[in-house]
């Protein structure tokens, strides 16, 4: 995950045009628990990509 100053208002200038579900992943991605969920997961994958199952326990059907 990418690595930003939280403290400059310029990293959260994007969010100006923001549509709902960028906002919810903003939310979603800084959760430790979704941090470790998701480095678990990547872990045991050999694609790389998530499952299903981890796409809907976190309500994150609606990313690509």
């Amino acid at each position: 995950m990418a690595q930003v100053d939280w403290r400059s208002p310029d990293s959260y200038d994007y969010l100006n045009n923001a549509d709902p579900t960028d906002i919810a992943w903003e939310f979603v991605r800084r959760n430790p628990e979704y941090q470790r969920d998701y480095q678990a997961v990547i872990a045991k994958s050999p694609t790389g990509e998530v499952t299903e199952e981890f796409r809907r326990k976190w309500g994150i059907c609606f990313r690509p």
